[in-house]
């Protein structure tokens, strides 16, 4: 077992940041540049990335469900996570893959952890429980002010409506657990271009992947 918790010669990287950071995006375009040398790579998301977790994912982020008890809700989170690991992550590591996950453990530290104000050292213990302490080999986190971001959406659902002092929140702790381990992440602003973004994330996974002679190297032309 290595240091990051898991077994195999695969590589986990996530990208983080809050509602509207352009996460979706830039896990695209990382998925496809890593697909040019033939790897195999798993794109991946939470919550909901599984048959439990659509239900799960359903339940967590539909309005109409009306409040939910803080404590609830970091337990749907965990269990949509230790069933995300159990049936896409770590079958893919073990095979070797990239996985490439929209979302992880640091969303549930920010968003039910600081957001909601719970306890971070009681969320932190749920979270490693349910994820058997499986860490990212990188987490880029993509740092956008919300007031720029979520709070300009017209149509949200239940944690995007949760108000601005939750988003601000939820900002904050992300860039602390940054800051906690700068080895593991890559913080970059959110609303650079997008193509120096994704260079940025290139260089970072390019130095981490086991055999690079035949990955593309960052400034190589996109696929086609």
């Amino acid at each position: 077992m290595t240091a990051t918790g898991r077994a195999g010669q695969g590589l986990f990287v996530v990208l983080e940041g809050g509602d509207g950071a352009g996460k979706t995006t830039q896990v695209e375009l990382l998925t496809d540049w890593l697909q040019q040398s033939g790897r195999e790579v798993v794109r991946t998301f939470e919550p909901g990335d599984s048959v439990l977790g659509r239900q799960i994912r359903g339940l967590l982020l539909d309005p109409g469900w009306g409040e939910v008890d803080p404590r609830a809700e970091a337990l749907l989170y965990a269990a949509d996570k230790a069933q995300h690991l159990f049936a896409v992550v770590r079958p893919a590591l073990q095979r070797g893959a990239v996985v490439v996950c929209d979302r992880y453990l640091d969303s549930m530290l920010a968003y039910q952890g600081a957001g909601r104000v719970l306890s971070r050292d009681e969320v932190a213990a749920v979270a490693r429980w349910a994820t058997d302490g499986l860490r990212p080999d990188l987490t880029v986190l993509l740092d956008v002010d919300p007031h720029a971001s979520v709070h300009t959406k017209d149509e949200k659902d239940r944690l995007e409506g949760a108000g601005v002092d939750f988003h601000d929140r939820v900002r904050q702790e992300f860039l602390d657990l940054a800051a906690q381990d700068p080895d593991r992440y890559l913080v970059l602003p959110a609303r650079a271009p997008r193509a120096e973004i994704a260079e940025a994330i290139r260089r970072r996974v390019a130095a981490l992947l086991p055999d690079t002679r035949s990955t593309p190297q960052p400034g190589d032309p996109p696929p086609t």
